[in-house]
């Protein structure tokens, strides 16, 4: 098994700030951030007890080359990329909402929608849809970030009447999130890809709303293969996707979906070199680059060092 960045311990700076988010690490030294993409994995808002070999780097390499490829859209939070696990940006006060927008009835909504309700976080979906059907129009379907446990649905109208943001903000947001899934369904078509949903986070800097965090990544999104979609919808087959969905139906399907008395699996070895290989997958498939196996023995030296050689 190649070595995997679970928990680290990172000294960069003196006067470092650390936040241990459930996949990332986040160092806040002066007016800078450097996040720490892990190898942790998380679903039910649990993270599970095996970090998975080199999904921290796929993450934050994904994340990149959306982040600049929409930067001229979207004002983003990225300034540099010193190791394939890191990236160092703008300190933000964050916006306590993940912006979530759905073009197709998938995961969350799909379960909700089968359960016979047909209003999610305020908004309607059509009657007669079947799993993987595409939205006439994405809708966006917002959660509140928790800080602790988990994340809570929330309609526009309770946004606004909690004051979470001002209506300008609000519609800012909103469009930002239209402008990114844009952006991120033209360059998933071109790579032969589907994105199925995903969410955005957004920051306050220097009075401004710009991007955070991580984007179009597999955490955060789902994607279905393009070939053969309309086929499989139409004869009622399963699609095929990359996300971490199949992790979250391996848990499901072994008695775990982060509810009270419910005990977490253990993960096989093999299990765990499929995750990985999955998450490779859809870097190799999102960017159409090749993804470039390091050694791990010495992770934690190698990224400190190329953090502290940039600070």
């Amino acid at each position: 098994m190649n070595h995997a960045l679970s928990n680290p311990k990172f000294n960069f700076h003196p006067d470092q700030k650390v936040y241990h988010g459930k996949v990332r690490d986040v160092y806040s030294i002066q007016d800078r951030l450097v996040m720490v993409a892990s190898d942790r994995i998380s679903a039910f808002d649990h993270i599970l007890p095996r970090a998975i070999p080199y999904k921290g780097q796929v993450l934050n390499l994904v994340a990149t080359h959306f982040l600049n490829a929409s930067k001229d859209i979207v004002p983003n939070w990225l300034e540099r990329v010193p190791h394939p696990n890191v990236a160092i940006g703008k300190a933000c006060e964050p916006i306590r909402l993940e912006m979530v927008i759905r073009g197709y009835l998938a995961g969350h909504a799909w379960r909700t929608y089968k359960s016979g309700e047909r209003v999610l976080c305020g908004v309607t979906m059509p009657e007669g849809m079947k799993e993987a059907d595409r939205f006439p129009e994405p809708i966006i379907t917002p959660a509140t970030k928790a800080e602790e446990g988990h994340d809570e649905d929330i309609s526009e109208a309770e946004i606004l009447s909690r004051s979470l943001v001002t209506e300008e903000q609000w519609n800012q947001l909103k469009e930002y999130t239209y402008a990114l899934f844009a952006l991120g369904t033209k360059m998933a078509e071109e790579q032969g890809l589907i994105l199925v949903d995903t969410k955005y986070e957004f920051g306050i800097y220097d009075g401004k709303i710009i991007l955070i965090d991580e984007i179009h990544t597999p955490d955060s999104s789902r994607y279905y293969h393009l070939d053969g979609y309309a086929e499989r919808q139409a004869s009622g087959e399963k699609q095929m996707q990359l996300s971490k969905e199949f992790v979250r139906e391996w848990l499901m399907e072994h008695g775990f979906q982060g509810l009270e008395g419910q005990v977490m699996p253990e993960m096989p070895d093999a299990f765990v070199d499929q995750i990985t290989a999955r998450y490779v997958e859809l870097y190799e498939k999102i960017t159409g680059k090749a993804f470039e196996y390091g050694d791990t023995e010495q992770l934690e030296q190698e990224i400190e060092e190329a953090v502290q050689g940039v600070l």
